[in-house]
């Protein structure tokens, strides 16, 4: 079997004065304003920056980061989740933001502490956790 078609490959490499592309880009848009959502569970942390229509921006996790089994419950995750998404929005050119809080996990606040860090305004902090008002109905007595 002879083919007459061959296949070439050509190597392109990228300009030595160029330099590499980081994760933070040059955004597309300025945003002066929007909402943090912060989702706290015991198991993780979960940080959605949206617009002020409600269109996700950016978002970022605790099991995004690196953190494995417990250690993405705590604090110290919740603070680094938080943190990369202040770099994001200041590069976007952030100026206040509101905030909306669900879940009792123990990453509520050091997440919006490290998001503050990084010269954003809080305009206003809800709490959007679900309570139960009265649970589910109860089993009915067993019969014997």
């Amino acid at each position: 079997m002879s083919t007459d078609t061959k296949t070439t490959e050509a190597v392109v490499e990228a300009p030595a004065d160029k330099k590499s592309t980081s994760k933070l880009r040059v955004p597309k848009k300025k945003i002066s304003s929007g909402t943090l959502h912060v989702e706290a569970t015991f198991n993780n942390t979960k940080v959605v920056f949206t617009d002020k229509e409600g269109n996700a921006v950016f978002w970022s996790s605790s099991g995004m980061l690196g953190f494995r089994g417990a250690k993405k419950g705590t604090p110290f995750a919740a603070s680094k989740v938080g943190d990369v998404i202040g770099e994001k929005a200041e590069t976007l050119g952030v100026k206040d933001a509101d905030v909306v809080i669900i879940g009792v996990g123990s990453g509520r606040e050091p997440a919006v502490r490290a998001f503050m860090a990084h010269n954003i305004e809080i305009t206003a902090v809800r709490d959007r956790t679900p309570v139960p008002h009265n649970g589910p109905k109860a089993k009915k007595p067993r019969r014997v």
